[in-house]
C-alpha cells in the first residue's frame, strides 16, 4: 500500500441479520449481511458479491455449521464462479451465538492495521478464547456434544434441564443450584440469548465465572437446529476489549502464504487454503500478559 493511501477495512460478512450483533465499541465495523443468498437469482447474487469484493478488496464470510444447506451451497458456488482468492469462507465448530460473537470480534479488529490474511486467520486463533454453551430443556436430539445414556434417560423426565458447554471443552451436567461448568481462566464478558426456556441458571453461571458484565441478545434463528431443541438459553463468554484482541493476534508470528503471497498467521491460508511451509502452530500471549 502506498504511503498516505487510505486502507479500506476488510469486510466481515454474516449470512443473516441476527448474526450481526450490535457494535461492541465505537471502532467496531458494521457487519455485511448477505441476506437471501439461496432465494436470489444466481446472477444477482454473483454481481452483489463481486461488487462487495471490489469495494472492500477482501471479504471474510463467517458462517455457522447450522446455516441452511442451500445458503452454504450458494456461498461455495459463488466463490467458485468468481474464481476469487479474496473471499474466505470460515465455518468454525461454534454454536450460532459463538459465531456471532466471533464475527463481531473480527469486526472490531477490522478497524486496526491488520492485513486481510492476518485478520481472516485471526478467527481460528480467537475461537480458542470463546466459551460457548447453553442451558437445554432436552438433550434427546443433541449431537454436537457427547451425551451419555443416563443424560438421555433424564432428558425425558418432566422439568429436567441440562447445562452444556460445547466449546472449548465439551461438558454436560444436570442443572442444580450447586452445579457449575468449568469456565475461562481469564476475564470475560457474557452474552445470553433466551429461547423457549425459563431458567436463571445461565445468569448465575456468569456470576460464578466472575464475568465483567452480562448482556442479553435475541436468540439466533439457527440455534435450535444446532442444539436440537428450541427449549434453550444460549450463552457465550468472550473477550470484549479490542486492545486484548489485538495483542493476541499480533503476538503470533506472521508468515507469507507460498501460494497467494498474502500474510497470514497459523498453519493455513484462509483465502486459498494453502498451508505455509515450515510454519508452527499459532502461539499467543495469555490475555493480560505484557507484550
Amino acid at each position: 500500500m502506498k504511503s498516505g493511501e487510505l486502507r479500506v477495512p476488510t469486510a466481515i460478512a454474516v449470512t443473516s441479520a441476527d448474526m450481526a450483533l450490535p457494535a461492541q465499541d465505537e471502532r467496531t465495523m458494521p457487519a455485511v449481511v448477505l441476506t437471501g443468498l439461496d432465494r436470489k437469482p444466481l446472477d444477482q447474487a454473483l454481481t452483489e458479491l463481486h461488487t462487495l469484493t471490489e469495494q472492500y478488496g477482501h471479504v471474510v464470510v463467517v458462517c455457522s455449521e447450522a446455516a441452511p444447506e442451500p445458503v452454504v451451497r450458494r456461498l461455495y458456488t459463488l466463490r467458485s464462479l468468481l474464481e476469487s482468492d479474496r473471499i474466505a469462507l470460515f465455518r468454525p465448530a461454534l454454536p450460532p451465538l459463538g459465531i456471532a460473537v466471533l464475527a463481531r470480534q473480527l469486526r472490531q479488529l477490522a478497524s486496526c492495521d491488520l492485513g486481510p490474511g492476518v485478520l481472516a486467520s485471526a478467527g481460528r486463533l480467537l475461537t480458542h478464547y470463546i466459551h460457548a454453551g447453553a442451558v437445554l430443556g432436552s438433550v434427546a436430539k443433541l449431537d454436537r456434544v457427547p451425551v451419555g445414556l443416563k443424560a438421555h434417560a433424564r432428558s425425558w423426565m418432566p422439568g429436567s434441564q441440562f447445562a452444556v458447554l460445547a466449546h472449548p471443552e465439551p461438558q454436560l451436567v444436570k442443572v442444580a443450584p450447586d452445579v457449575t461448568l468449568k469456565g475461562p481462566e481469564f476475564g470475560t464478558w457474557m452474552l445470553v440469548a433466551k429461547g423457549q426456556l425459563q431458567s436463571d441458571w445461565a445468569t448465575g453461571l456468569g456470576t460464578r465465572w466472575g464475568v465483567h458484565g452480562l448482556r442479553e441478545t435475541p436468540l439466533p434463528a439457527e440455534s435450535p437446529a444446532w442444539w436440537g431443541t428450541g427449549r434453550l438459553i444460549e450463552f457465550c463468554g468472550y473477550l470484549a476489549d479490542l486492545s486484548v484482541l489485538y495483542q493476541l493476534v499480533t503476538s503470533v508470528r506472521q508468515t507469507s502464504c507460498h501460494w497467494c503471497g498474502i500474510d497470514v498467521i497459523g498453519d493455513r491460508c484462509v483465502f486459498c487454503s494453502a498451508s505455509p511451509p515450515a510454519s508452527g502452530p499459532p502461539r499467543a500471549l495469555e490475555p493480560g500478559t505484557p507484550a
